[in-house]
């Protein structure tokens, strides 16, 4: 379609096309039918609206027959490009993802340095691991995530100012969590030889770079860059859990993921270098004062290396709901506890996609299927044994 009679088109109209557009290219190419977005309608638009047609100045062509020529010139010549730019973005938002990215160079030494990695307490009937405590999306989100659960619910609000932490912020919650559980792996040895240890502090300083190593990420400029807007976020993200007996409350509380944080010291470029996070309370006292063992649970190494936001939420869930066995939700319920703002057709459309993807290259540990059930389609997500086998805790850890 031509630019002058796209541009004509009312914004439904528009999308209407694009869609279509899309059906006939997946059907060329042999794809699945994908079902666009707002975000890939839009660019799509935007492409039609070339900026660079400005540049040619069409307007002040004279409005005689060389003026029209030369405008129709302008335009075959800019369709070309168009068509190219189309096809790109048609490709790159049918294609599929990929699930995981690739390890680090230095991830070569991980299997002699693999820390425990641990996720959030696990307090009553209600936990963080039976919803994102957190936007699965990359970019920006404000506002709250409710969570209606059997036993009560739960929500998740951000600040103002920074928004709801990300899927990829809680990282560093990760890395806060482990580096306690480690504390207390080592109190609990030095109290069994008879010694007289110290419990560890609410406060700890991690450097940075201990961060990044931790979380298998590169230790670029952008990254530390990004750290603070990240312990902002977290900062700023506090969570009400509701416990409920026969519909009635019976338990509220409303926590953070991160008490409070501050820059200890930057590097000569101005990146953060280190940094004092304040332990929350719930977290220590889940991890410190439990009698015995806590009741937290191990992540893979590799969950680092999920690269999407749904795929990390859906291994979360795995291994709470399936741990050694296997466990089925439906599409909808994957839904509900991944807080996604997308509609359950276009949620279901972009699910469908993900677990194709992981045909060739899987979660860690867990396999994923979908079936057919009484209401629609159902998710089994089936522990699979790990080939690479899992080192012990070294004595010194990257944290």
């Amino acid at each position: 379609m031509s630019r002058e009679s796209f541009a004509a088109l009312s914004k439904a109209d528009k999308d209407q096309y694009l869609q279509e557009l899309t059906a006939r290219y997946c059907r060329a190419s042999e794809l699945s039918e994908v079902t666009l977005d707002k975000q890939a309608l839009s660019r799509l638009r935007r492409f039609y609206a070339r900026r660079s047609m400005a540049e040619l100045h069409l307007d002040t062509y004279p409005d005689n027959d060389i003026g029209q020529a030369l405008r129709r010139l302008a335009e075959a010549m800019k369709s070309g490009e168009r068509e190219g730019d189309v096809l790109a973005v048609l490709k790159g938002e049918t294609a599929p993802s990929p699930v995981m990215r690739p390890a680090l160079d230095e991830d070569a030494q991980f299997s002699f340095f693999v820390p425990s990695i641990h996720d959030a307490p696990l307090k009553d009937d209600l936990n963080l691991m039976d919803v994102a405590p957190f936007s699965i999306s990359k970019g920006r989100r404000d506002g709250t995530i409710h969570y209606e659960l059997k036993d009560g619910y739960i929500t998740v609000s951000g600040s103002a100012d920074a928004g709801l932490a990300t899927v990829f912020d809680f990282d560093i919650f990760l890395h806060m969590v482990s580096y306690l559980a480690d504390e207390m792996r080592r109190y609990r040895i030095a109290e069994e030889k008879g010694l007289r240890p110290t419990l560890p502090p609410r406060d700890y300083r991690p450097h940075a770079a201990h961060i990044l190593k931790f979380c298998r990420r590169t230790s670029g400029g952008r990254q530390y860059k990004e750290l603070e807007g990240a312990l902002d976020r977290l900062a700023g993200t506090r969570i009400k859990i509701v416990n409920l007996t026969g519909g009635k409350r019976r338990e509220a509380a409303n926590i953070p993921l991160i008490q409070r944080y501050k820059i200890v010291s930057t590097t000569t470029t101005g990146h953060v270098d280190m940094v004092e996070i304040e332990i929350p309370e719930w977290v220590y006292s889940g991890i410190v004062n439990e009698r015995g063992t806590p009741q937290i649970l191990t992540l893979h190494p590799d969950y680092f290396l999920i690269s999407q936001g749904i795929g990390r939420a859906i291994y979360r869930l795995s291994r709470k709901a399936a741990g050694k066995t296997e466990a089925r939700y439906s599409v909808a319920e994957i839904r509900r506890r991944s807080g996604s703002l997308q509609a359950l057709p276009q949620f279901t459309q972009m699910l469908k996609k993900f677990v194709a993807s992981t045909k060739d290259e899987p979660l860690p540990e867990y396999d994923l299927v979908l079936e057919k059930g009484k209401r629609g389609e159902v998710l089994l997500m089936r522990f699979r044994a790990d080939t690479r086998a899992k080192p012990s805790a070294p004595d010194q850890l990257p944290l």
